[in-house]
C-alpha cells in the first residue's frame, strides 16, 4: 500500500505594491481618503478561529494582525458610473484581519465595518454580506491633526465607539516590509456558502506617512470578538487616499 501523500498549504502570493491583476470591468468604483491604519501584532492561534472556512491567519515574522482602519468613503459608484450623491460618501471605520487562502491569494477579514450611511450600510450587509453597522461618525482635521470619531447606532453592541486622533508626519519614499504586508491587501476574503469568497480589488500605489497617534480610545476591536489590544501600536500609518476598483467575487481559483 502507498503512504499517504501529505497535504501542505500553498504558498502565498508575494507582497507586491501593486495589484497584481487590473480589474478592467469593475463592479464597483470608490475613493478611500483620509485614511489612519492602526495595527496591534496578535498570537495567529487567537484570530485563526474567527476567520472563514478555507482561510488561515497570514503572518509576517511568526504573528499576524489586528487592524483598526478609519477613513473616508467617497463617490462609490457601479459600473463606472459616477459616485452617488450623499449616499456614496461617508465615514467609515473598520476591524479587520489578515487572511490568506487555499490558493494562496491574501486578504484582508472585516470583523465589523462601521458606516454613518444607513442605505450603504443595509446594501453591504444584504448584497455582500459584510459586517456592516450603522453608526454616528465624524472625520475633521484641525491644524496638522486628523480625528475620527465613532458611536454605533445599530445593529450592536449599540454604544461601541472609536475616538482616534493622529498627526501625518512626512511621507514614506520606500515603505518597509511590514508597512507593505499591512497595506498592500488586493481582496477580501467573506464567508460564502460554507467556505470563502474572494472579492478583489486594485488601486494605485498607497502614497504612504508615517504618523503619531495622540489618542487611542476605542471598544471596537473587542466589540468585533477580539482581545483588547495591550501596549503600544507595531504600526500606526496615513494616507490621503486613492480611488479603488471592487471586482466580482469569486469562490474558486484565481482568473489571470
Amino acid at each position: 500500500m502507498l503512504a499517504p501523500v501529505p497535504i501542505t498549504s500553498p504558498v502565498p502570493e508575494p507582497v507586491t505594491p501593486d495589484a497584481p491583476v487590473v480589474l478592467h470591468r469593475p463592479l464597483l468604483t470608490q475613493q478611500w481618503l483620509d485614511l489612519t491604519f492602526v495595527h496591534w501584532a496578535v498570537d495567529p492561534a487567537d484570530v485563526a478561529g474567527l476567520l472563514p472556512a478555507g482561510t488561515t491567519p497570514d503572518t509576517l515574522d511568526g504573528a499576524t494582525f489586528v487592524g483598526l482602519v478609519a477613513f473616508r468613503m467617497h463617490g462609490v459608484g457601479w459600473w463606472r458610473t459616477p459616485g452617488v450623491p450623499y449616499f456614496g460618501s461617508f465615514p467609515e471605520t473598520n476591524v479587520r484581519l489578515y487572511s490568506v487562502d487555499e490558493y494562496g491569494r491574501r486578504g484582508v477579514v472585516f470583523r465589523s465595518m462601521d458606516a454613518s450611511r444607513l442605505v450603504p450600510v443595509l446594501l453591504g450587509r444584504l448584497g455582500f454580506r459584510l459586517p456592516y453597522v450603522w453608526s454616528w461618525m465624524s472625520v475633521r482635521t484641525d491644524g496638522d491633526t486628523v480625528r475620527y470619531d465613532s458611536v454605533r447606532r445599530l445593529p450592536g453592541p449599540r454604544g461601541a465607539y472609536g475616538r482616534l486622533v493622529v498627526r501625518p508626519g512626512e511621507r514614506i519614499a520606500e515603505p518597509t516590509g511590514l508597512e507593505h504586508f499591512l497595506t498592500a491587501r488586493w481582496g477580501m476574503h467573506n464567508p460564502f456558502s460554507g467556505g470563502a469568497g474572494f472579492l478583489p480589488n486594485d488601486h494605485p500605489r498607497w502614497p504612504l506617512h508615517r504618523a503619531t497617534l495622540l489618542s487611542c480610545e476605542e471598544n471596537l476591536v473587542r466589540s468585533a470578538g477580539l482581545p483588547a489590544p495591550t501596549g503600544d501600536p507595531v504600526s500606526v500609518l496615513y494616507s490621503p487616499g486613492v480611488a479603488v476598483r471592487l471586482g466580482r467575487a469569486s469562490t474558486g481559483p484565481p482568473r489571470r
